[in-house]
């Protein structure tokens, strides 16, 4: 059976104090996170059990804490996310994340302005 396995948390909305402009860390942003990660978690096709497989409400309540702390970027957001999963599962083959900001203030009419990542965890083998 192949390893490409894979859990993934779409659309999660928060609101953060994530921005360069004073205003921003104030008021703070709408911000949507997409996430997709590949975890080995062949065994729990058959076992039904929890500890086979990525919990993925503790991925949302990493993501979660790491969106309430106040950072200038988008970028840094991203990184601290994926080192705080990494440190969190090392079984971890790779991390796709996607973080948008709904209403960037920047004057344009539009859906958001984000960042995308993809990372491989070449420890695993991945």
């Amino acid at each position: 059976m192949s390893n490409n396995t894979f859990i993934f948390l779409r659309g999660l909305r928060f609101h953060s104090p994530v921005g360069v402009l004073g205003q921003e860390k104030i008021v703070g942003n709408d911000i949507v996170v997409d996430i997709r990660i590949g975890y080995p978690f062949s065994q729990a096709l058959s076992s039904d059990d929890v500890a086979d497989t990525l919990n993925y409400a503790e991925v949302y309540e990493i993501i979660k804490q790491e969106v309430s702390q106040s950072v200038n970027l988008l970028e840094r957001l991203a990184g601290k996310i994926s080192d705080r999963l990494w440190q969190t599962y090392p079984e971890i083959a790779s991390i796709d994340l996607r973080i948008t900001k709904s209403n960037p203030p920047m004057g344009a009419d539009g859906d958001g302005a984000g960042v995308e990542i993809h990372l491989i965890n070449t420890k695993t083998g991945a």
